[in-house]
């Protein structure tokens, strides 16, 4: 076996390992989520001390927006104008933009978004 192909199984194996753990380390995240009470639809972050440890859980939501929709209900609403400024024409959330934009503008968009909770980023720390 020449060295590349050495270093590609051993590549293959590393990934594999790799996967192994993430699953892992996944089932594990959910247990917690289940143990400390943390909502599937989690978004911001919430920290929990049980038994000497430090766990901070940050949740996220993915949304996606339908372009078309947007654009639609913006004309019925005559908001057309500020959607280039919570919206980057992708079209993506500048959350900023949209968090800090009057609710009468936000609220008829609200029909063109899809919101699903992404998978929750953790932390874990020993207390000192």
């Amino acid at each position: 076996m020449t060295e590349m192909q050495t270093l590609c199984e051993l590549w293959l194996a590393a990934k594999e390992t790799e996967r192994v753990a993430v699953e892992e380390r996944r089932k594990i995240e959910d247990r917690l989520s289940s143990l400390i009470g943390i909502a599937e639809t989690l978004e911001g972050t919430e920290t929990a001390t049980p038994d000497g440890f430090v766990i901070k859980v940050i949740g996220r939501m993915n949304r996606k927006v339908d372009a078309d929709k947007a654009q639609e209900i913006a004309a019925e609403h005559g908001i057309e104008a500020h959607l280039a400024t919570i919206f980057r024409w992708k079209p993506e959330i500048d959350a900023k933009a949209w968090k800090s934009a009057p609710d009468s503008v936000t609220t008829p968009l609200l029909a063109a978004i899809t919101t699903t909770p992404s998978r929750p980023s953790y932390t874990i720390t020993r207390k000192e």
